[in-house]
This record gives C-alpha cells, structure tokens and sequence, in this order.
C-alpha cells in the first residue's frame, strides 16, 4: 500500500492556496501527499514541498460527468492510498473517495459526511487556513500558507519589471467584490505600478495603466493581466513592495509570498475567515451599513443596487493605509 496520503480540494483558487498549511501538516505526518486539485491550482501544487504529485481534475471540462469521475477513480485506486482528506464539501469530492476504494475518507462534517469514515467538525471561528488545520489536527499558527514558484518563474516575472514596485489585483470573479477606484489610485501612487490578474482583467488593467501615465506620480506602469502563469503571477506579486487587492485569489497568493497587503472588502468581511493572515497587513470596508455583508462570496452585482459598500469606500483611505502599512518607506 502506497504510504502517500491524498488530499482532495477542488474549491476556488483561493481555497487551494489556503489549504497550504493543511498539505504540510500531513506532509509532517505521512511524508509528502498526492493532490486531486482544479487544473488551473494545479501548477501552483506541482512545486510545492509538501506535494508528491498532482491529478488534475477539470470537473467541468473534460472531466466532467460520472465517466470522468469513474475515470480518474479508477487511477487513483492503482496508488492504494490509504487515506483521504477532504477539505472541500463536495458530493464528487466524497464520492471520488469512495470509488477510489480508499480505506480512510475524512473530511468536514456536513452534508455528505455519510459517505467519509470520520466526519470532524470544522470550527465555525477563527481564518480559513486554522480551520483546514482542524482536519489533521494541527496546531493553529504552526503551519502558514505558502508557495514555491520556480526560478524560471521568477526570471520571466523579473523580465516584466525592475525595481520596486505595488502591485494591483482590481478584478474578482464576483462583480460586486470589484473596487471601482484603482486607476484613481494608481494615479495617486508615487511608485511604479504592476496590474496582476487574468485575461480577463486586462481591460482593467489597460486603464490603469493610462490613468498613471497621465497622473500625478508618471511612473512606470506595466499591464501584467493574463501574461503569467499562476506560478509567475505568484513570483511577481512576491516580488512586490506591497498588493492592492479586493477580497480574491491575489490576496491569498500575497499571504503565500510573504507580501503586504492592503485589502479591500465590500459585500464581505473578514469574518468569514478569508482576510489578511499577516501581522500588520490592513483590510478595509465600509462600516455601519445594514446590507453588509450580504452574501458569502459577494453577488454578481449589488442587490439593492447602490453597491455603497465598495463607492463609500474612498481612495484617500486606501492611501492612508498604505502609508500606515509602511511598505514604501524608503529602504534602510
């Protein structure tokens, strides 16, 4: 029997990148662990120190249905494993356990705990990563979120830009989670401005770009939207002095990297577990405001449509906690 242990987690993109610190406590307990993960999280996995090996699973693509869920079943059955975890709860997370005849399933109870071996409560308080850890029991704080992009990575995120710099994060794939102020802050910011996202925040990012080219600092500004990989996206942001972001994957790469962060949140807040985890690093949002929050993720657009919580929301508070945050004080 193969003395890997495979971990199961196929949420958002910022869930996998929280689900770090669970990796390496069983990494500590059954030495590296296989990792059935998205195949957009996959790379991010590849370099990790706590992974063996990654199945990418693209439940909605090519993968998906009953016969992709068979089929990767049946390949996970050939490694013997003989234990799951499963941070996600998921019915085709349990399921593909299950098919893969694993001895030990354990996951979250909850609604498909019926299909687990051993179902742990996992804890209503405290942030995403510390409540993942309760899966293995581990020691909250122990382990950190955390990622290891290559040095080829960080040689073509290198090749975008040199020197110090911010980076920017304004897209989300949830429309009311979008500041709409960045290009009014990139114009304020006396540094040079990198914009991170995906193909489809290049749009965003173009604006920024002309808004601090014809703004009060003139510095350097590059578009970095869809031109990375997750792995170099991670170096670039690891490279940064400080990151802008809303409440979406980039933040969870930031904590990953080591880099400060200034946060902004609209329709959540920090008390579903998914803010900032560094000391010192600054999450925003507009206080007082009875519709707040009004979802989990944050709808497609504001359901009374104000959207007050992210327009109330000024760029002069942004900058003052940037400045709070001291990461563009001069360097000793």
């Amino acid at each position: 029997m193969s003395s890997a242990a495979l971990v199961i987690q196929t949420a958002f993109l910022g869930d996998v990148v929280l689900s770090t610190p669970l990796l390496s406590a069983l990494a500590e307990r059954h030495g590296a662990v296989d990792v059935v993960t998205t195949p957009l999280a996959a790379p991010l996995l590849e370099t990790h120190p706590a992974v063996r090996q990654v199945f990418p699973y693209d439940k909605r693509g090519a993968d998906r249905g009953w016969g992709g869920l068979k089929s990767l079943a049946r390949r996970l059955r050939e490694q013997a494993y003989a234990q799951a975890y499963l941070p996600h709860r998921s019915l085709r997370s349990a399921a593909l356990a299950m098919l893969a005849r694993i001895p030990a399933r354990i996951g979250f109870a909850g609604g498909w705990s019926f299909l687990y071996t051993e179902a742990r409560p996992k804890p209503r308080t405290g942030h995403e990563t510390e409540r993942l850890l309760a899966l293995a029991n581990g020691a909250p704080g122990l382990y950190r979120p955390h990622l290891r992009p290559t040095s080829e990575d960080q040689q073509v995120a290198d090749g975008l830009i040199s020197g110090d710099f911010v980076a920017l994060a304004p897209g989300s794939i949830w429309g009311s989670k979008r500041w709409p102020y960045y290009a009014e802050l990139a114009s304020k910011l006396a540094a040079a401005v990198v914009v991170v996202g995906g193909p489809d925040d290049a749009a965003l990012g173009n604006e920024i770009v002309r808004a601090v080219e014809g703004g009060q600092g003139r510095s350097r500004a590059v578009n970095a939207c869809g031109r990375l990989t997750l792995r170099q996206s991670a170096a670039l942001i690891g490279r940064a002095r400080l990151l802008v972001t809303n409440d979406s994957a980039p933040l969870h790469l930031a904590t990953a990297m080591g880099t400060p962060v200034v946060a902004v949140f609209g329709p959540t807040v920090t008390e579903f577990g998914f803010g900032p985890l560094r000391s010192g690093d600054v999450a925003l949002g507009v206080e007082g405001l009875e519709c707040r929050p009004c979802s989990p993720h944050g709808p497609p657009a504001c359901p009374l449509g104000h959207h007050r919580c992210m327009r109330e929301l000024t760029v002069s508070a942004v900058l003052a906690a940037i400045e709070e945050l001291g990461a563009l004080r001069p360097r000793n």
